[in-house]
């Protein structure tokens, strides 16, 4: 598995000042500012791109573990809210609600939570993120 990166680069003071962030990849390179993080501004901004990751990985491993466990899914969709707030040292997250939809035959609501939970604990942008409280609320389709 290779390596994977992201660059930043940031000018000007901290709230007038504009930032950008591109992908290693090329797909994506975008603007973000103060007001894109921790106001309402139109733009990205780092922790809408956290919980993209999160949410990519969850989804990815979620199918992945219920194909092994030989009930593939025909979908999986996840969404993750990333919430900021302030604490006495600054700016923290300090919450992400991931939220789970499955298409999956042969599972009944139970046994797609037990999956969901345990996902939750092995993906690889959940364990990087071990010290952020995520919940999760997972949902049978149909």
């Amino acid at each position: 598995m290779g390596d994977r990166k992201a660059t930043a680069d940031w000018t000007g003071t901290l709230k007038e000042g504009t930032g950008n962030i591109s992908l290693g990849s090329g797909v994506y390179s975008g603007p973000f500012s103060f007001d894109t993080r921790f106001g309402e501004a139109s733009g990205t901004n780092p922790e809408e791109l956290l919980g993209a990751a999160l949410a990519g990985c969850y989804a990815m491993a979620l199918n992945a573990h219920l194909e092994r466990e030989g009930t593939p899914a025909a979908s999986i969709k996840a969404e993750a809210k990333v919430y900021v707030g302030k604490d006495d040292v600054g700016f923290k997250i300090n919450r992400i609600d991931l939220e789970t939809e499955g298409e999956v035959v042969g599972i009944d609501q139970e046994a797609l939570l037990a999956a969901a939970e345990q996902i939750k604990e092995t993906c690889i942008i959940s364990r990087a993120l071990a010290a952020t409280d995520i919940t999760l609320k997972a949902t049978l389709k149909g």
